[in-house]
């Protein structure tokens, strides 16, 4: 050292101040920290402290993976930093990898959801009364141009053109004010979705997943079938498709007595968890006056009994949905306008003035006319041995030598002709003589065919054993 400032006192004085304060520079960067190497320290120090792995304590950085450790190893300049196990860098959670993204091109409904994201400017725009699409667009800043390339997209076309008061659209603009996306709810299940991008506009209708589900339903009659149905939690529908199954057995309006029961199983259908209709009766059965009745729906869209015979015979029990019998079949009755004997050889059935009158069964019109005593009638041929016959009727809608089916509307109910009141007269000849409509033995028609006999029986004894269960649960709860 005293070598040193000998040789210092030998040099000029300007080397000597120059000297000394390289040193003192020197000395100042070796003595403080920087701030890098201070959290390099700070950090070497946690990890020598004892690392929580789980259940274990480690007291040393060698309980670290041997990658980690070599990393540690590395100047801290050339480390890349590492969570710790099981903890994402929040950076990564919030970018979605290469699946996420092609999801989210994939399923527009998904990018409709990210928008705010993607710091789009999304709202809901109500059809108001008189609004057209032009006029829902200028509402929602659009221009005219918008209006004009949408229309260009054949679904767009056939249903934004025609939007209705309370629909809604969904308009979805990019920061520029440009529209990017459009959303249309065509029904409960299909939405009509629009994009736009650097190509133009495109299209798609996007279905949600629907979900059947099963229900039972049950009911005692104790004043009328109607209320039954609707104390059962039955719709409208449900009861009048409840009694088309079974009206080729049970008059609906004559034949229903108290305690009649009933119990069916029908489909509920579900979109994303929400209830969006009812869907058809899979099976039923229903004890009419002591006699039971069954049906079972297979893939045919058809109904048999549980032993595979059709519910649907060759004719209507009757053709008319009516209010009552105003006068049955009598073969001594006295007239009420002649106040004569005069066999009544068919039915009359009381409904509203315009309430259709349906074919009884499949056949040719050999008679469609009008005179002062049938008023407007239509006479069917089945077959040799059937023919049914219609008068009163307010209009006719078959012209002779027509077909028709089982169920066609053939006229609706009038009072023309001579009668006292409105309603339709019907008639039931076997082999050129009358019958009573009410009381004669239908034919059936044909079974459910012997190549799918086997899986019809399969069926009818799965879901007809659920009925009867939950038949049991149900009286069991009551």
């Amino acid at each position: 050292m005293g070598k040193v400032i000998t040789l210092l006192k030998l040099l000029p004085k300007l080397h000597q101040m120059l000297l000394t304060l390289l040193v003192l520079v020197t000395l100042t960067i070796i003595l403080i920290p920087s701030d890098d190497a201070q959290a390099s320290k700070n950090t070497n120090t946690q990890l020598s402290g004892s690392i929580n792995l789980g259940n274990h304590a480690t007291d040393s950085v060698s309980g670290i993976e041997a990658g980690n450790a070599q990393q540690l190893k590395l100047p801290l300049a050339f480390r890349k930093p590492t969570p710790p196990s099981g903890i994402h860098s929040a950076s990564n959670a919030n970018t979605p990898d290469s699946s996420d993204k092609q999801a989210l091109a994939d399923d527009p409904m998904k990018k409709l959801q990210t928008q705010a994201a993607e710091n789009l400017d999304v709202e809901h725009f109500q059809v108001k009364s008189g609004d057209t699409l032009a006029a829902l667009f200028i509402r929602a800043g659009l221009s005219s141009r918008d209006v004009y390339e949408i229309t260009l997209l054949p679904k767009a076309k056939k249903n934004l053109l025609k939007i209705m008061p309370g629909e809604e659209l969904i308009i979805a603009k990019d920061s520029a004010g440009e529209l990017a996306e459009l959303k249309y709810q065509l029904n409960p299940i299909s939405t009509l979705i629009i994009t736009k991008n650097e190509a133009g506009y495109k299209e798609l209708i996007s279905d949600k997943q629907v979900e059947s589900r099963t229900k039972f339903a049950s009911a005692t009659i104790s004043s009328n079938f109607w209320n039954a149905g609707v104390g059962a939690g039955l719709t409208p529908n449900q009861i009048m498709q409840l009694a088309t199954i079974f009206g080729w057995d049970i008059d609906f309006a004559l034949d229903l007595r108290k305690d009649d029961h009933f119990a069916l199983i029908f489909e509920e259908e579900y979109a994303d968890g929400q209830f969006l209709r009812n869907g058809n009766i899979l099976a039923a059965e229903f004890s009419n006056q002591g006699d039971r009745y069954t049906a079972v729906r297979y893939t045919d869209g058809n109904y048999y009994s549980e032993e595979g015979h059709s519910m649907r015979k060759a004719f209507l029990r009757s053709p008319v949905d009516f209010k009552y019998v105003s006068s049955s079949f009598n073969p001594k009755r006295l007239h009420p306008v002649t106040g004569q004997v005069r066999a009544h050889r068919g039915v009359d059935y009381v409904a509203k003035v315009g309430t259709p009158i349906k074919a009884a069964g499949k056949g040719r019109v050999i008679k469609s006319a009008y005179n002062q005593y049938n008023g407007n009638y239509v006479f069917i041929k089945h077959n040799d041995t059937y023919t049914t016959k219609y008068l009163h009727l307010k209009k006719r809608k078959v012209k002779q030598g027509a077909t028709v089916k089982q169920g066609q509307v053939i006229g609706t109910l009038g009072s023309t002709g001579r009668v006292t009141g409105a309603h339709l007269h019907y008639e039931f000849i076997v082999n050129g003589v009358h019958r009573n409509p009410r009381t004669i033995k239908l034919p059936k028609s044909l079974p459910i065919a012997s190549k799918d006999k086997p899986k019809f029986m399969a069926l009818s004894k799965q879901i007809m054993t659920k009925l009867q269960h939950n038949k049991q649960v149900y009286l069991a709860s009551q």
